[in-house]
C-alpha cells in the first residue's frame, strides 16, 4: 500500500485506538473508549442497490462491531458530499469512508484529510485523484460488468442490425464511465448500433423519463435493445415501454446491471432479458479495511468483489434466497 499518511500519523492513530481516544489527526471525535469513529459519505438514496449498500455499511459500522458511524447521504450532489467530508475532518473522526458520486474534483478535500492524519477508504465508486490520497478502495469491477453485459448482447444479436438505446448512470461517475466502456468494447464488430444515449441518474423515474423520450423519438419499432446501467433505470424503462403498448423483453429487449430484487423479479417475469450482478454488500469488507489501516497493517490498494450474471432461468433458481 502506498503511504497515505506519515509514520507519525499512523503511530498517533494506533495510540488513540489503544487508549480508546477517538479522533484522527484533526483532534478527537468524542467517541467512547475503544470505539472507532467513522464518517461515511454516501451518494444518496437513488436506487434499491444504494439502499442495500447503505444498510450493509450501517450494519458493519455498528456499535456492536466497535464503531461510531457518522452518516451523511448527499442526495447525489457532489458539493454536498465534499462538504460532508470536510465536516468529518473538522469533527476529528478516526477514518472516513466515501462512495464518491463522481470521479473528479476530490484532490483538495482528500489532501485535507491526509494533512489531518485521517485515512480514507473508498467504497463502491472510484476517484481520479492520486492513489496516495486514499488508503484503499473496495468495490466491483464496473468495466468487467459492462463487458459481461455486452458479451450477452453480442451473442444474442450478433451481426443482426440492432438499434440500441442506452440509459446511462450519473454523468461522470465511475460505474457510468466504466460500464459504458466495457459494453462498447464487447459489442465492437457486431451489428449493434447505439442510436441514442442519455443519463437517467441511476433512478427509476429518470429511466422512465428518458425511455419515454426515446420512444417518442424513435417509436417502438425503432428500438430493439435497451442497455441500462442499473436495474432501477431498467425498471423505469419497462414502465415506459408498457405505457407505449409494447411488451418489454419481447418487443424491446433489455440488459441491465445490479441484480437487486425488483430487477431479478422482472428478469424472472421475462421483462428484462439479462442481468449482470453488482453486489452492494460491501460493509464488512470496508469495516475490515478501516480497522487494518488504523492498526498500521498493509492493505491492498484495490479490493474487488466478484459478480455473477443471470439469465431468466438462473434468476428463478436464486431469487428467493437473495439478500438484496
Amino acid at each position: 500500500m502506498k503511504k497515505l499518511i506519515s509514520g507519525i500519523a499512523i503511530a498517533g492513530a494506533l495510540a488513540l485506538a489503544m487508549t480508546g481516544c477517538a479522533g484522527g489527526g484533526a483532534g478527537g471525535g468524542g467517541a467512547d473508549d475503544g470505539v472507532i469513529t467513522v464518517g461515511f459519505a454516501q451518494t444518496g438514496s437513488e436506487s434499491g442497490w444504494r439502499a442495500a449498500n447503505t444498510e450493509s455499511m450501517k450494519t458493519a459500522f455498528s456499535e456492536e462491531n466497535g464503531f461510531k458511524l457518522v452518516f451523511n447521504a448527499a442526495d447525489n450532489k457532489i458539493e454536498a458530499q465534499i462538504a460532508a467530508v470536510r465536516s468529518f475532518i473538522n469533527q476529528g473522526v478516526d477514518a472516513i469512508v466515501i462512495a464518491p458520486i463522481v470521479e473528479d474534483g476530490w484532490d483538495d478535500v482528500l489532501q485535507e484529510a491526509s494533512d489531518a492524519g485521517i485515512p480514507v477508504v473508498l467504497e463502491d465508486r472510484t476517484v481520479s485523484s492520486s492513489d496516495d490520497l486514499f488508503a484503499s478502495w473496495v468495490g466491483l469491477d464496473f468495466k468487467k460488468e459492462g463487458v459481461t453485459a455486452g458479451e450477452w448482447a453480442a451473442e444474442t444479436f450478433g451481426d443482426t442490425a440492432t438499434k440500441m438505446v442506452v440509459l446511462e448512470g450519473t454523468t461522470g461517475s465511475a460505474p457510468a464511465n466504466d460500464r459504458a466502456a466495457g459494453f462498447d468494447e464487447a459489442i465492437a464488430d457486431t451489428g449493434i448500433e447505439t442510436i441514442d444515449s442519455q443519463t437517467g441518474d441511476f433512478t427509476r423515474d429518470g429511466g422512465k423519463t428518458v425511455m419515454e423520450g426515446f420512444l417518442q423519438k424513435y417509436g417502438v419499432d425503432g428500438i430493439d435493445l435497451v442497455y441500462a446501467h442499473n436495474d432501477d433505470m431498467a425498471l423505469g424503462a419497462i414502465e415506459a415501454i408498457e405505457a407505449a403498448g409494447a411488451e418489454p423483453g419481447v418487443d424491446i429487449q433489455i440488459v441491465s446491471i445490479d441484480a437487486v430484487k425488483d430487477g431479478m423479479q422482472a428478469l424472472v417475469d421475462g421483462k428484462i432479458n439479462y442481468i449482470v450482478e453488482c453486489n452492494p454488500l460491501l460493509g464488512e469488507l470496508a469495516a475490515g479495511l478501516v480497522k487494518d489501516v488504523l492498526a498500521g497493517k498493509d492493505v491492498e490498494k484495490k479490493v474487488y468483489v466478484e459478480d455473477q450474471s443471470f439469465t431468466q432461468e438462473q434468476a428463478a433458481e436464486v431469487i428467493d434466497d437473495r439478500l438484496y
